[in-house]
C-alpha cells in the first residue's frame, strides 16, 4: 500500500512537472511574439491576436497548417495565421456564392454606401493599419499610409461610380425598335494579390467589384496574413453592422493549393491575379482552360527606379537575389559604381545600388529583380531610348525627363512607350486612382482602379426590344 502510493506520488509529480515545463515552452514562445511586447500593443487595435484565424466567410475558421509572420526589419515573428483547408475553401466559395444572391438584388447606389461606410471604417483605422504594412511587409509608414489611402480612395471612387454604371442607348435600323447594351455583375470574383501592396491592391479590385454586384473571395500573399486578416475585420464589422452576409467579403489565407484551386473552379467567375509573370502564366493557363475571365498584374521591370528613403527587403529570399543580381550584372560587364552590400545590420537591409555600363541587351537588365538596383545605360540618339525601353518583355510603367514638347508627344505616341503607364517628368512609381492602373505585353494586360476598368467586373449584353407589330429583319433581309 505504501509503495503503491508513493509511486502514485512519483507519478503525479513527474506529470506536474512535465505540464509546468510545457506551459514554460509555450510561455517563452509566446513571449517572443512582437504582439505581446508592449511597444507593438497597438496591433490588438486591429483586432489580431497571438494566434488569429485565416477564414471568413460570416464566420471566422481555420484548420489548416499554422504560418509565422516575421518582420522583414528585424526577422522577429510577430504573430501567427492558422490557414484555411482546401475543404474551408469549398465551404467559403459555398458560402459566397449564397451571399451573392443578397447581394445583387440591392441597387447599386445602395452597393455604394456600404462602399463607402467601408471606406470610413478604413479611415479610423488607417494609422494603425498604415503601420502594420510598414511591420509586416516592410515598406516604410508613409508608403503603409499611403497603401491605406489608396483603398480610401478608390472607396470614394466607386460611390460616385455606383450611380453611374450604364450602357449606351444606341439607334436601331428597324422602326419600333430599341437597341441597348444592359450590364450585370459576373458573380464571384476572386482576388489573389502580391505581398508588395497587401491592402492597395485588394481594395482596388473589392470596391469597385462590390458596386458592380459582385462578392468577392480574397487570398492575400502568404507572408503578409496579418494584413489580410485585418482588413477583412474592418470590413466584416460593416457588413455585419448593415445585416449583409459577411461572405460578400470573403477570406481565405492559403498557399498555391488554394491559389489552383481558385483558378480552376469554374464557379469563381473572375480571378484578378497579381504576382509575378511566371506564376501568371500558370494561372492564366489554368483560367483559360475552363473559358475564365482573368484580371492578370504581372512583372513590371520599369524603366526608372528612385528612391531615398525604403526599408527592408520583404524576406531573407530577397536578399539572396539582390546579391545574386550584383554578381550577374558584374559577370555580364557592369560596374558597381554605388552600393552592392548588404547592410551589416538586424533584418534584410541592403545599400541601394547603382550599376553601370552593362549593354541595354544584357540578360540582367530584362530580368524583373524587384531589388533597388538601378541600371545606368548611355544612349545617342531619341529612337534608340525608346527601343531599349520597349525591347523589355514587361510593360507596366516607364518615364521620360525632358523638357522637349516634341518628345513628349512622341513619347506617348504609337512610336513611343508600349507601356500602360506612360510618365512625363515623374518617377513610374505611384499612380492616381483615377486612372486605370495595369500594363502590357508580359504584365497580362489587365486593367484596375479608375476609368472604365469597372467593365472587367461585369458581363455585357446587347439587347434588342421589339415594340412595334412587325417583325423586320436587320440588313433589311425579307423572305419573299
Amino acid at each position: 500500500m505504501q509503495r503503491c502510493l508513493t509511486a502514485t506520488i512519483a507519478l503525479h509529480r513527474a506529470f506536474r512537472q512535465k505540464t509546468f515545463t510545457i506551459h514554460c515552452k509555450h510561455t517563452a514562445a509566446m513571449s517572443t511574439l512582437l504582439i505581446n511586447q508592449p511597444k507593438y500593443a497597438w496591433l490588438k487595435e486591429l483586432g489580431l491576436a497571438e494566434d488569429n484565424n485565416g477564414v471568413y466567410h460570416g464566420t471566422w475558421g481555420g484548420q489548416g497548417e499554422v504560418i509565422t509572420s516575421y518582420c522583414p526589419a528585424n526577422n522577429e515573428p510577430i504573430a501567427r495565421v492558422r490557414q484555411a483547408t482546401l475543404s474551408e475553401y469549398e465551404e467559403t466559395v459555398q458560402k459566397s456564392k449564397e451571399a451573392w444572391k443578397v447581394w445583387a438584388d440591392i441597387p447599386a447606389p445602395k452597393r455604394g454606401e456600404i462602399v463607402r461606410q467601408i471606406g470610413d471604417a478604413l479611415r479610423k483605422k488607417i494609422d494603425v493599419l498604415g503601420r502594420l504594412v510598414s511591420l509586416e511587409m516592410g515598406k516604410i509608414y508613409v508608403e503603409g499610409v499611403g497603401e491605406v489611402q489608396e483603398y480610401i480612395d478608390v472607396c470614394d471612387y466607386a460611390v460616385g461610380l455606383s450611380r453611374m454604371i450604364g450602357g449606351p442607348i444606341l439607334p436601331s435600323e428597324r422602326p419600333g425598335h430599341a437597341l441597348l447594351e444592359q450590364w450585370n455583375p459576373v458573380g464571384l470574383v476572386g482576388i489573389i494579390t502580391a505581398f508588395n501592396f497587401p491592402v492597395a491592391v485588394y481594395g482596388w479590385n473589392n470596391a469597385l467589384a462590390l458596386i458592380c454586384g459582385n462578392v468577392c473571395l480574397w487570398k492575400g500573399a502568404p507572408s503578409t496574413p496579418l494584413t489580410s486578416v485585418a482588413v477583412t475585420k474592418i470590413v466584416a464589422e460593416v457588413l455585419e453592422h448593415n445585416s449583409l452576409p459577411g461572405a460578400i467579403c470573403s477570406m481565405t489565407c492559403g498557399g498555391a493549393d488554394v491559389g489552383t484551386a481558385m483558378a480552376k473552379d469554374e464557379r469563381v467567375n473572375l480571378l484578378s491575379f497579381t504576382g509575378s509573370t511566371q506564376v501568371g502564366k500558370s494561372v492564366g493557363m489554368m483560367v483559360q482552360e475552363r473559358f475564365g475571365r482573368q484580371l492578370l498584374e504581372l512583372g513590371g521591370n520599369n524603366a526608372i527606379i528612385a528612391t531615398t528613403m525604403y526599408g527592408p527587403l520583404h524576406t531573407k529570399q530577397a536578399v539572396e537575389q539582390y546579391l545574386a543580381a550584383v554578381e550577374k550584372a558584374k559577370e555580364q560587364g557592369g560596374t558597381v559604381v554605388c552600393g552592392g552590400k548588404v547592410i551589416d545590420r538586424p533584418g534584410n537591409y541592403v545599400e541601394p545600388t547603382i550599376i553601370t555600363g552593362l549593354a541595354h541587351d544584357a540578360p540582367i537588365v530584362h530580368t524583373e529583380t524587384f531589388v533597388p538596383i538601378l541600371y545606368v545605360l548611355k544612349f545617342k540618339e531619341e529612337e534608340e531610348a525608346f527601343g531599349w525601353n520597349n525591347e523589355v518583355k514587361q510593360g507596366l510603367s516607364s518615364s521620360i525627363f525632358t523638357k522637349d514638347m516634341g518628345r513628349v508627344f512622341r513619347w506617348l505616341g504609337p512610336k513611343g512607350s508600349d507601356c500602360g503607364i506612360v510618365n512625363v517628368n515623374i518617377p513610374t512609381s505611384g499612380a492616381e486612382i483615377g486612372g486605370a492602373f495595369g500594363g502590357e505585353k508580359h504584365t497580362g494586360g489587365g486593367r484596375e482602379s479608375g476609368s472604365d476598368s469597372w467593365k472587367q467586373y461585369m458581363r455585357r449584353s446587347t439587347c434588342t426590344i421589339n415594340y412595334s407589330k412587325e417583325l423586320p429583319l436587320a440588313q433589311g433581309i425579307k423572305f419573299e
